[in-house]
């Protein structure tokens, strides 16, 4: 009896003093942390996003893209950057926006290609880290016909944008 009360002398003395240390939420925190870095983590310095609605075409390609002008052909229009340039009609041109001495010439693609390759060009001479080699990444929905894809790239050929890249989604 003496045994027992000396002993629960001992654990009275010390559970009000006794830490027990909870985890639970540490561990739920870390967690959250290590999924939002995993979801965030890219091998590529270059984040492609597609424009709303366009149905980009799948390929096994591995080649990691490079920072470029984006050229997005969607069946509504026609974008250099985030810039409406030509107004599509059901995936078509509108005749008033081809060239009528060059069929396969479009004067607002190569205007608004021909503005971001001068900017370059100017950046090019002022920073000799920087070349302007005329690489575009064209951006196109799988249902656009081919005939309107050969204008849009002969067009940033003719602006000086004759390296054309195409995006694909990887499979």
């Amino acid at each position: 009896m003496a045994r027992t009360r000396g002993l629960k002398k001992y654990i009275d003395r010390r559970s009000p003093s006794a830490f027990k240390i909870q985890i639970t939420s540490m561990v739920d925190m870390f967690v959250i942390l290590l999924v939002f870095l995993l979801k965030s983590y890219s091998t590529s310095p270059v984040n492609i996003s597609p424009k709303e609605g366009l149905s980009i075409p799948e390929s096994s390609s591995n080649v990691d893209p490079i920072e470029v002008v984006n050229l997005i052909v969607s069946k509504e229009a026609v974008f250099v950057g985030d810039e409406k340039v030509v107004e599509l009609k059901e995936g078509r041109f509108i005749a008033s926006d081809i060239d009528s001495t060059d069929p396969q010439f479009v004067q607002k693609i190569y205007k608004a290609l021909d503005q971001h390759a001068e900017k370059a060009k100017a950046i090019s001479e002022v920073n000799e880290e920087f070349v302007f080699d005329g690489k575009v990444l064209l951006q196109a929905d799988r249902d656009i016909q081919y005939d309107v894809l050969k204008r849009v790239m002969y067009s940033s050929m003719m602006a000086g944008y004759a390296d054309v890249k195409l995006a694909v989604a990887q499979k």
